[in-house]
């Protein structure tokens, strides 16, 4: 895998572990299974006492949270293996991903020229923007992380270009140019109007699709408070990533997510 990386020409000695790549990957994706809001309290006090014969070769602590940011290539190629499949009905829609709290903005260093400053509906954040698009089954079709302060419809382009059929979003995605640009890659995106707009011909089962396109925001209540994909605690950006992709991981292997009721006779084949 590291021999087809691009590196700056710099020779790093990269030690080998104990700890297999697989291992890695397995104890970051259980610990978002199993609920822990700690990894430190999840690794000492659950891997070590009770997982001893499936992983024989734990290091420590601090050697294992060294390690885990080798994990996040493999996680990102699991994750594009198990996603879900376009089924001609999509949501899309962004959530905030806060680093700190609001009042530690000016003392915040791990992010510092990373993160920035964001406003949604609830509010000022400061982190990153979460842009996911779903199938009406729940399933995550792909994903991108931006900073705060990105406008939402700028990285649809490139989150759809393995989609077709429809997109349903909120009016933070009302653009003409970026309808028309999703409708030559085969696309069509509804969205609902603002007040002062002229009205737009709508079938019934669009405006019904748009009336349940809010499941996108139980998918991000179960990715944020059961998956734990947002603290405050990071240590360092590559941790923060792998800590994202593990909770995306371990939400695709849910077994029963928040789905839309539809008919499979509107769906594309």
């Amino acid at each position: 895998m590291h021999e087809y990386l691009l590196t700056n020409g710099t020779k790093r000695r990269r030690r080998s572990t104990q700890l297999s790549l697989a291992e890695m990957m397995t104890l970051v994706v259980l610990f978002h299974q199993l609920r822990f809001r700690q990894f430190k309290v999840f690794y000492l006090y659950y891997v070590r006492l009770y997982l001893r014969k499936e992983f024989p070769n734990l290091p420590s602590y601090s050697r294992c949270v060294e390690l885990l940011p080798r994990s996040a290539l493999a996680l990102t190629a699991l994750f594009e293996s198990i996603k879900g499949k376009c089924t001609g009905l999509s949501v899309a829609d962004s959530t905030p991903i806060a680093v700190c709290d609001n009042l530690r903005i000016r003392r915040h260093k791990v992010f510092n020229g990373i993160a920035q400053r964001g406003k949604n509906s609830t509010g000022w954040f400061f982190g990153f923007k979460l842009h996911i698009i779903i199938n009406h089954l729940g399933e995550i079709l792909s994903f991108r992380l931006t900073p705060g302060n990105t406008d939402d419809r700028k990285p649809l382009p490139e989150l759809t270009k393995d989609l077709s059929g429809c997109l349903y979003a909120d009016k933070g995605y009302l653009s003409a140019s970026l309808k028309q640009q999703l409708k030559t890659m085969g696309i069509n995106l509804i969205t609902n109007i603002k007040k002062k707009m002229k009205p737009i011909k709508q079938t019934c089962f669009d405006k019904a699709i748009l009336r349940h396109r809010s499941v996108i925001e139980t998918v991000f209540d179960e990715l944020k408070n059961l998956c734990q994909i947002e603290h405050t605690r990071h240590r360092s950006p590559a941790n923060f990533v792998v800590n994202l992709l593990g909770g995306l991981v371990a939400y695709c292997l849910m077994p029963s997510k928040p789905k839309i009721p539809v008919a499979g006779t509107y769906l594309q084949a």
